[in-house]
Protein backbone atom coordinates (compact mmCIF):
# COMPACT_ATOMS: atom_id res chain seq x y z
CA UNK A 1 0.00 0.00 0.00
CA UNK A 2 1.23 3.58 -0.92
CA UNK A 3 1.59 5.90 2.00
CA UNK A 4 1.17 10.01 1.55
CA UNK A 5 1.92 12.73 4.42
CA UNK A 6 -0.94 15.80 5.03
CA UNK A 7 -1.14 18.20 7.31
CA UNK A 8 -4.20 17.66 10.32
CA UNK A 9 -5.57 20.75 8.41
CA UNK A 10 -6.01 18.36 5.56
CA UNK A 11 -8.48 15.82 7.48
CA UNK A 12 -12.07 16.97 7.79
CA UNK A 13 -15.33 15.70 7.58
CA UNK A 14 -14.36 11.93 7.23
CA UNK A 15 -12.06 12.82 4.48
CA UNK A 16 -8.19 13.44 3.61
CA UNK A 17 -7.47 15.80 0.95
CA UNK A 18 -4.15 15.15 -0.53
CA UNK A 19 -2.11 18.44 -2.22
CA UNK A 20 0.55 19.16 -4.05
CA UNK A 21 2.99 17.11 -5.54
CA UNK A 22 1.44 14.07 -4.63
CA UNK A 23 -1.51 14.11 -6.71
CA UNK A 24 0.51 14.32 -9.93
CA UNK A 25 2.33 11.05 -8.33
CA UNK A 26 -1.26 9.46 -7.14
CA UNK A 27 -2.58 10.31 -11.12
CA UNK A 28 0.15 10.25 -13.31
CA UNK A 29 3.23 7.96 -11.96
CA UNK A 30 0.80 5.65 -10.09
CA UNK A 31 -1.86 5.89 -12.27
CA UNK A 32 -4.35 4.66 -9.45
CA UNK A 33 -7.77 5.03 -9.24
CA UNK A 34 -11.25 5.89 -7.37
CA UNK A 35 -11.50 3.04 -5.42
CA UNK A 36 -7.93 2.29 -4.77
CA UNK A 37 -7.01 2.18 -0.86
CA UNK A 38 -3.98 4.42 0.26
CA UNK A 39 -2.11 4.91 3.43
CA UNK A 40 -2.32 8.60 5.17
CA UNK A 41 -0.15 9.87 8.09
CA UNK A 42 -1.41 13.46 9.65
CA UNK A 43 2.54 14.28 10.21
CA UNK A 44 1.97 14.39 14.01
CA UNK A 45 0.70 11.14 15.26
CA UNK A 46 -2.13 9.63 13.28
CA UNK A 47 -2.60 7.48 10.42
CA UNK A 48 -5.51 6.57 8.46
CA UNK A 49 -6.50 3.57 5.56
CA UNK A 50 -8.77 5.69 2.67
CA UNK A 51 -10.31 5.05 -0.48
CA UNK A 52 -9.72 7.22 -3.15
CA UNK A 53 -12.94 9.30 -4.00
CA UNK A 54 -12.39 11.87 -6.64
CA UNK A 55 -9.49 12.64 -8.27
CA UNK A 56 -8.97 15.70 -9.87
CA UNK A 57 -6.10 17.95 -11.20
CA UNK A 58 -4.99 19.94 -8.43
CA UNK A 59 -6.61 17.85 -5.17
CA UNK A 60 -7.48 14.54 -4.36
CA UNK A 61 -10.10 13.27 -1.72
CA UNK A 62 -9.96 9.87 0.32
CA UNK A 63 -12.49 8.69 2.38
CA UNK A 64 -11.32 7.80 5.95
CA UNK A 65 -12.08 3.61 6.17
CA UNK A 66 -9.87 3.15 9.47
CA UNK A 67 -8.05 5.64 12.06
CA UNK A 68 -5.00 4.60 14.08
CA UNK A 69 -2.47 6.40 16.79
CA UNK A 70 0.97 6.89 16.73
CA UNK A 71 2.75 3.36 16.19
CA UNK A 72 6.15 3.73 14.39
CA UNK A 73 7.64 6.70 16.12
CA UNK A 74 10.60 6.26 18.87
CA UNK A 75 9.60 7.61 21.95
CA UNK A 76 13.13 9.92 22.39
CA UNK A 77 13.52 12.31 19.57
CA UNK A 78 16.99 11.55 18.31
CA UNK A 79 19.60 14.62 16.72
CA UNK A 80 21.48 13.54 14.19
CA UNK A 81 24.75 15.88 13.64
CA UNK A 82 26.18 14.71 10.64
CA UNK A 83 30.17 16.32 9.49
CA UNK A 84 29.76 16.73 5.86
CA UNK A 85 30.66 14.08 3.68
CA UNK A 86 32.39 13.78 0.21
CA UNK A 87 30.00 12.71 -2.78
CA UNK A 88 26.63 11.55 -2.28
CA UNK A 89 27.39 9.87 1.20
CA UNK A 90 25.04 12.61 2.68
CA UNK A 91 22.01 11.26 0.55
CA UNK A 92 22.43 7.88 1.99
CA UNK A 93 23.01 8.74 5.21
CA UNK A 94 19.75 10.82 5.46
CA UNK A 95 17.79 7.42 3.97
CA UNK A 96 19.26 5.23 6.73
CA UNK A 97 18.95 7.42 9.26
CA UNK A 98 15.08 8.32 8.73
CA UNK A 99 14.13 4.22 8.23
CA UNK A 100 16.06 4.21 11.82
CA UNK A 101 13.76 6.79 13.52
CA UNK A 102 15.63 10.26 13.28
CA UNK A 103 13.96 13.08 14.49
CA UNK A 104 15.98 15.78 12.61
CA UNK A 105 19.53 15.43 10.72
CA UNK A 106 21.84 18.70 10.98
CA UNK A 107 24.43 18.48 8.63
CA UNK A 108 27.81 20.12 10.22
CA UNK A 109 30.77 22.11 8.37
CA UNK A 110 33.92 20.39 10.72
CA UNK A 111 37.63 21.19 10.28
CA UNK A 112 37.97 18.11 8.11
CA UNK A 113 35.11 18.01 6.41
CA UNK A 114 35.88 18.29 2.53
CA UNK A 115 32.90 19.72 1.50
CA UNK A 116 32.46 23.18 1.09
CA UNK A 117 28.68 24.50 0.49
CA UNK A 118 28.23 28.28 -0.71
CA UNK A 119 24.53 29.32 -0.17
CA UNK A 120 23.51 28.15 -3.74
CA UNK A 121 24.69 24.73 -3.27
CA UNK A 122 23.79 24.30 0.28
CA UNK A 123 19.36 25.36 -1.08
CA UNK A 124 19.86 23.22 -3.96
CA UNK A 125 21.30 20.42 -1.49
CA UNK A 126 18.60 20.86 1.17
CA UNK A 127 16.16 20.67 -1.54
CA UNK A 128 17.13 17.36 -2.47
CA UNK A 129 17.95 16.39 1.43
CA UNK A 130 14.88 16.64 2.19
CA UNK A 131 13.41 15.24 -0.21
CA UNK A 132 15.02 12.13 0.31
CA UNK A 133 14.23 12.34 3.67
CA UNK A 134 10.20 12.43 3.14
CA UNK A 135 10.74 9.80 0.23
CA UNK A 136 11.87 7.50 3.15
CA UNK A 137 9.89 8.20 5.79
CA UNK A 138 6.71 6.82 3.38
CA UNK A 139 8.87 3.80 2.42
CA UNK A 140 9.47 3.26 6.51
CA UNK A 141 5.92 3.68 7.36
CA UNK A 142 6.91 6.93 9.67
CA UNK A 143 4.47 9.06 11.14
CA UNK A 144 6.00 11.88 10.55
CA UNK A 145 8.71 13.32 7.93
CA UNK A 146 11.64 14.44 9.72
CA UNK A 147 13.30 17.24 8.45
CA UNK A 148 16.97 18.67 7.16
CA UNK A 149 18.55 21.18 8.88
CA UNK A 150 20.53 23.62 7.23
CA UNK A 151 24.36 23.36 7.16
CA UNK A 152 25.80 24.14 10.70
CA UNK A 153 29.16 25.45 12.08
CA UNK A 154 30.55 23.34 14.65
CA UNK A 155 29.60 26.62 17.72
CA UNK A 156 26.44 26.62 16.32
CA UNK A 157 25.66 22.63 16.73
CA UNK A 158 26.74 22.55 20.44
CA UNK A 159 24.43 25.58 21.22
CA UNK A 160 21.17 23.76 19.09
CA UNK A 161 22.20 20.87 21.37
CA UNK A 162 22.55 22.80 24.11
CA UNK A 163 19.29 21.86 25.70
CA UNK A 164 18.86 18.15 24.82
CA UNK A 165 19.20 15.77 27.87
CA UNK A 166 21.48 13.83 26.39
CA UNK A 167 24.69 14.07 23.71
CA UNK A 168 27.23 11.85 22.24
CA UNK A 169 29.88 12.07 20.48
CA UNK A 170 31.54 8.87 19.04
CA UNK A 171 35.23 9.55 18.89
CA UNK A 172 38.20 6.43 17.74
CA UNK A 173 40.12 7.57 20.57
CA UNK A 174 37.59 7.55 23.62
CA UNK A 175 38.35 4.33 25.27
CA UNK A 176 35.76 2.27 27.42
CA UNK A 177 32.65 0.05 26.27
CA UNK A 178 32.02 -0.62 29.88
CA UNK A 179 31.65 3.52 30.65
CA UNK A 180 29.90 3.85 27.12
CA UNK A 181 27.80 1.01 28.18
CA UNK A 182 27.00 3.21 31.42
CA UNK A 183 26.44 6.50 29.38
CA UNK A 184 24.11 4.73 26.37
CA UNK A 185 21.39 3.40 29.32
CA UNK A 186 20.97 6.63 30.35
CA UNK A 187 18.78 7.03 27.01
CA UNK A 188 15.24 6.77 28.20
CA UNK A 189 11.53 7.73 26.25
CA UNK A 190 10.90 11.16 26.64
CA UNK A 191 14.57 12.55 25.87
CA UNK A 192 15.90 14.43 23.39
CA UNK A 193 19.51 12.88 22.40
CA UNK A 194 21.91 14.82 20.12
CA UNK A 195 24.62 12.50 18.67
CA UNK A 196 27.85 14.04 16.52
CA UNK A 197 29.18 11.91 13.68
CA UNK A 198 32.95 13.54 12.12
CA UNK A 199 33.46 13.78 8.27
CA UNK A 200 35.91 11.26 6.98
CA UNK A 201 38.85 11.62 8.74
CA UNK A 202 37.02 12.71 12.11
CA UNK A 203 36.69 14.86 14.28
CA UNK A 204 39.62 17.41 15.13
CA UNK A 205 41.21 16.86 19.07
CA UNK A 206 40.29 20.41 19.41
CA UNK A 207 36.65 19.86 18.57
CA UNK A 208 36.11 16.86 20.88
CA UNK A 209 37.75 18.94 23.54
CA UNK A 210 35.31 21.50 22.44
CA UNK A 211 32.52 19.12 22.90
CA UNK A 212 33.59 17.71 25.85
CA UNK A 213 33.60 21.34 27.91
CA UNK A 214 30.08 21.26 26.72
CA UNK A 215 29.13 18.30 28.62
CA UNK A 216 28.88 16.11 25.30
CA UNK A 217 30.23 12.30 26.14
CA UNK A 218 32.94 10.85 23.86
CA UNK A 219 31.81 7.05 23.77
CA UNK A 220 33.49 4.12 22.02
CA UNK A 221 31.69 1.99 19.36
CA UNK A 222 34.56 -0.50 19.72
CA UNK A 223 37.80 -1.68 18.56
CA UNK A 224 37.15 -1.02 14.77
CA UNK A 225 37.34 2.19 13.52
CA UNK A 226 33.79 2.58 11.27
CA UNK A 227 33.49 4.89 8.32
CA UNK A 228 31.25 8.51 8.57
CA UNK A 229 28.31 7.07 7.10
CA UNK A 230 28.45 3.42 9.21
CA UNK A 231 28.69 5.14 12.60
CA UNK A 232 25.66 7.59 12.52
CA UNK A 233 23.50 4.36 11.67
CA UNK A 234 25.11 2.34 14.36
CA UNK A 235 24.21 4.51 16.97
CA UNK A 236 20.90 4.91 15.54
CA UNK A 237 20.47 1.42 15.38
CA UNK A 238 21.54 1.18 18.86
CA UNK A 239 19.20 3.74 20.23
CA UNK A 240 16.55 2.07 18.27
CA UNK A 241 16.65 -1.26 19.98
CA UNK A 242 17.18 0.51 23.06
CA UNK A 243 14.13 2.33 23.29
CA UNK A 244 11.39 0.18 21.13
CA UNK A 245 9.04 -0.59 23.15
Amino acid sequence: MYHFFVTPAQIMDGYAVITGQDVNHIRNVLRMKAGEQVGIRDGISRSYICELETIGEDEIRAKILTEDTDLSELPAELYLFQGLPKSDKMELIIQKAVELGVHEVIPVATRRAVVKLDRKKEESKLKRWNAIAESAAKQSGRMMIPQVHSVLTMKEAFAYAKGFDVNLIPYELAEGMKETKAILEQVKPGMRVGIFIGPEGGFDVEEVETAMAEGIHPITLGRRILRTETAGMTMLSILMFQLEQ
